[in-house]
């Protein structure tokens, strides 16, 4: 545990080559009053700390005060020899003796614009140590009842300081950031707890009820401010977020309908032009196959027929199926494939008999044909 005690300088005076000299006083004996928060002790206003003579003037503890080095304010950390140089404005020697019931040690202020403070009015002392603070209830040898021991004091620095009053930035356990408790009259420890009591708030967290000091309760107040902050930017953000994935589906939608139209426009207009085309050759083929035969306002199946009826009479469609009128018509169209050329065909069939009414023609046209053979005698 680490603590402070604060005292005033005493006996300044420069040397020769301007560093600045004095005498501290820095620990004592005897019992000192501790607010009860500021050594693990919450639920005491007051915890009475006892330093017996034993463990305050051991040689151990006042070997520790020396070589020491003195410090501009407390340091947020122990000093050591990796950031001595960051922190060290001056070093204690190593006469350190008992006066009374304190212990003095005489100390040197090496760096000029400290030494300009302390000149100024910075002029308080506060010792940095470590000790094993045991709570142990007793009595001293006068008669001073006590909550518990220092034991195994140890310094590690001594701060120069602006106000050494008790309490003041301190810190206990494993997590101090700065040196620790100092003694407190009992009008002080009084008004803590009582300043503690009074500025106490209760305050619903999370449905718990707790309580803290004003500012707690504003940084609690501030925090859920920021909770409630960020739940409602989430929220914004998570509607958002839906909206434009519904507005991106339905463009989606539209643009897959509308893709949709296109191939089907696509679709039927292909399928129109096959069905001209089928239409076509079917056309043409009953044509090919019976030339005189009609079609218009006929409906594919009964261009079939008529061309089956056309080349093979009515009986060879009658109580007949449309799968068979389809296969006689399919027949048909192959033998019509099969003619090589149809002006061919046309003059095979054309009529050769001689008329019989020619006026006299086919007789002129055989005396042309006969007229250079020699006449016979008569």
């Amino acid at each position: 545990m680490k603590f402070t005690d604060a005292v005033s300088i005493a006996g300044t005076r420069r040397r020769d080559d301007g560093y600045l000299v004095a005498d501290a006083r820095v620990a004592r004996t005897g019992v000192q009053l501790y607010a009860g928060y500021e050594v693990g002790k919450p639920e005491m206003a007051v915890v009475r700390v006892y330093r017996p003579d034993a463990e305050v003037f051991s040689r151990d503890t006042l070997a520790s005060f020396a070589h020491r080095p003195v410090t501009n304010d407390h340091p947020a950390e122990p000093v050591t020899a990796d950031n001595w140089k960051d922190h060290a404005v001056g070093n204690t020697s190593d006469e350190v003796a008992r006066d009374g019931s304190m212990i003095r040690v005489p100390l040197m202020v090496s760096d000029g614009a400290t030494i300009k403070l302390i000149e100024d009015g910075k002029r308080e002392l506060s010792a940095g140590y470590t000790c094993d603070l045991a709570f142990e209830t007793g009595q001293t040898a006068s008669g001073e009842a006590y909550d518990a021991i220092q034991k195994n004091i140890r310094a590690n620095h001594v701060a120069i300081v602006q106000r050494g009053r008790a309490g003041s930035e301190v810190r206990i356990g494993d997590d101090a950031g700065k040196w620790g408790a100092s003694p407190v009259t009992p009008q002080t420890a009084d008004e803590r707890t009582s300043q503690m009591a009074d500025a106490l708030r209760k305050v619903l967290v999370d449905g718990l009820q707790v309580e803290t000091t004003d500012a707690g309760a504003q940084a609690i107040d501030k925090l859920q401010k920021d909770l409630a902050s960020s739940a409602a930017k989430i929220d914004t953000l998570t509607a958002d977020h839906a909206t434009a994935l519904a507005a991106k589906d339905a463009e989606l939608a539209k643009a897959h309908a509308e893709r949709d139209a296109a191939n089907a426009k696509i679709l039927d207009a292909a399928a129109l032009d096959k069905l001209v085309q089928a239409r076509g050759d079917l056309i043409a083929t009953a044509k090919a196959i019976a030339a005189d035969v009609k079609t218009d306002g006929l409906s594919d199946a009964e261009i079939r027929k008529a061309v089956v009826v056309a080349k093979l009479g009515d009986a060879a469609v009658k109580d007949k199926a449309e799968a068979y009128i389809d296969a006689r018509f399919d027949i048909l169209a192959e033998d019509a494939a099969k003619s090589v050329d149809p002006v061919r065909a046309a003059l095979q069939s054309q009529d050769r008999a001689p008329l019989t009414n020619d006026n006299g023609q086919a007789a002129y046209e055989k005396r042309l044909s006969d007229a250079w053979k020699p006449k016979k005698e008569a």
